[in-house]
C-alpha cells in the first residue's frame, strides 16, 4: 500500500499535464514571437505615423504597411520557427514555406507561419538525419542545397494552395459566429469569438467583413452603433500590456511599456497580440475585458458614428456622437481594468516570472536577488 501511495502521489495529475502541455505550447509560440518584437514594434510605428489617419500621412512611406505585415512578419516567425528546429538550414526552409502561405491569404499568416516554420526544419532536420547524414563528402553540398530547395519550395506550394485558403474559411466561419450572436442580442458574448480572432490576426477580417457592414446600418438608423466599438477597443490591450509591464517576465517587462503608446495611442492593436500568444492564457485576459466593455457600452447606450481606424483611443473619441462621451470612455476604462486584473492574477502577480529569474540566475551562477 505504502508504494502504491508514494507512486500515486509521484504522478502527475492529468490537470497538472494539461497545464504543463499548455505551457510548454506557450513556450514554443513564445520563442518564435518573442526574437521578432522589435520588427512588430518598427512596423507599428510606421504604421501609427504614415497611414492616411496616422499622425504624419504620408503615402510614400505607407507603402511599407502591407509587405511588412503581410510578408516581413510571417516570414521573420516562419524563418525563427524553423531555425528553433534544425538551425540555419531549418530557418531557411521555414522562411520559404512561410511565403507560399502568406502569398495564398488575403490576412496576415501569422499563425500559419508558426505551423509551416517548424515543420519546415522538421522536415528537413528529418531528411539530414536520414538521407543527407549518408551522402558523399563530394555530393553533399550539392545534396543539401538542392533538398532545402526542394522541399522549401514543395511546402510553400502545399502553403498557397491548401493552408492559404483553410485559414480563409476559418475566418468566414468566425464571421458567422459573430453575426449569429449579434441577432441573438447576446452582444458581450461577441467577444468570446472577437478577441480570440484578434489575436490570431483576424482582427481586421472581423471588424471590416462582419462588424463594420452591421454597424453602417444602425448609424443610418440611429446616428451611431455599437458594432463600431466591439473590435476597435483599446481597452483589453491596454490592460494586459499593463499587466506584463508589473508582472509579466523580464522580456516582457522591457518592451510592453513603448508596446503600450504604440497601441493605446497609435491605434495598433497588433502590438499586443505577440505578448497573448506567447503566454497563451492571457486571452482569458483579453476576453474578460472585451465582454466587459462591450457590457458597459450596452448600459450607457454608447455607440460611434463610424469605424475608428486606426482603434487608438484619439480615433475612437474623434468619432464619439456628441454627448457619448461618458459611455464610451467608460467602456474603455472597465475593459483595461477588467483585463488588468484578470491577466495579473493570471500571471500570479509576478511570483512565477520572479521565480524563474531567480533559478536562472542560480543556473548561471549569478547572485539570487
Amino acid at each position: 500500500m505504502t508504494t502504491t501511495t508514494e507512486t500515486d502521489e509521484e504522478t502527475p495529475s492529468r490537470a497538472e499535464r494539461a497545464r504543463v502541455s499548455v505551457q510548454r505550447f506557450g513556450g514554443q509560440l513564445a520563442s518564435m514571437v518573442m526574437p521578432n518584437i522589435g520588427a512588430f514594434i518598427a512596423w507599428g510605428l510606421i504604421t501609427a505615423l504614415f497611414i492616411p489617419s496616422g499622425w504624419a500621412p504620408n503615402a510614400h512611406i505607407a507603402e511599407l504597411v502591407d509587405p511588412m505585415i503581410n510578408f516581413l512578419l510571417p516570414v521573420l516567425i516562419g524563418y525563427t520557427g524553423g531555425r528553433l528546429v534544425h538551425g540555419q538550414r531549418g530557418a531557411v526552409v521555414g522562411a520559404v514555406a512561410t511565403v507560399g502561405i502568406a502569398v495564398g491569404a488575403s490576412i496576415p499568416m501569422f499563425l500559419g507561419a508558426m505551423i509551416v516554420g517548424p515543420l519546415g526544419g522538421f522536415l528537413i532536420k528529418l531528411w539530414d538525419d536520414k538521407v543527407g547524414s549518408k551522402t558523399a563528402p563530394g555530393f553533399k553540398m550539392l545534396v543539401d542545397n538542392f533538398s532545402a530547395g526542394i522541399i522549401g519550395g514543395a511546402m510553400a506550394v502545399l502553403g498557397l494552395l491548401g493552408i492559404g485558403p483553410v485559414v480563409q474559411s476559418i475566418t468566414k466561419g468566425l464571421g458567422h459566429g459573430v453575426q449569429v450572436l449579434i441577432d441573438a442580442h447576446l452582444l458581450p458574448l461577441v467577444s468570446i469569438i472577437v478577441e480570440p480572432a484578434k489575436v490570431l490576426f483576424l482582427n481586421n477580417a472581423i471588424n471590416h467583413g462582419v462588424l463594420s457592414p452591421l454597424g453602417v446600418a444602425d448609424a443610418l438608423r440611429d446616428g451611431k452603433a455599437i458594432e463600431f466599438l466591439i473590435e476597435p477597443n483599446p481597452g483589453p490591450g491596454f490592460g494586459i500590456l499593463l499587466a506584463l509591464t508589473f508582472f509579466g517576465a523580464r522580456s516582457a517587462r522591457a518592451t510592453a511599456p513603448g508596446a503600450i503608446i504604440i497601441q493605446f495611442f497609435g491605434g495598433i492593436h497588433e502590438i499586443y497580440f505577440p505578448y497573448v500568444l506567447a503566454t497563451p492564457r492571457l486571452i482569458l485576459a483579453a476576453v474578460a475585458g472585451g465582454a466587459a466593455g462591450v457590457a458597459t457600452f450596452s448600459i450607457f447606450g454608447a455607440g460611434l458614428t463610424a469605424t475608428p481606424s486606426p482603434g487608438s483611443i484619439i480615433a475612437v473619441l474623434a468619432v464619439t456622437p456628441k454627448g457619448g462621451y461618458v459611455g464610451v470612455i467608460a467602456g474603455v476604462l472597465v475593459a483595461a481594468i477588467v483585463s488588468f486584473v484578470v491577466a495579473a492574477a493570471l500571471l500570479k502577480f509576478g511570483r512565477d516570472a520572479r521565480r524563474e529569474e531567480r533559478e536562472l540566475a542560480v543556473a548561471n551562477g549569478g547572485a539570487v536577488t
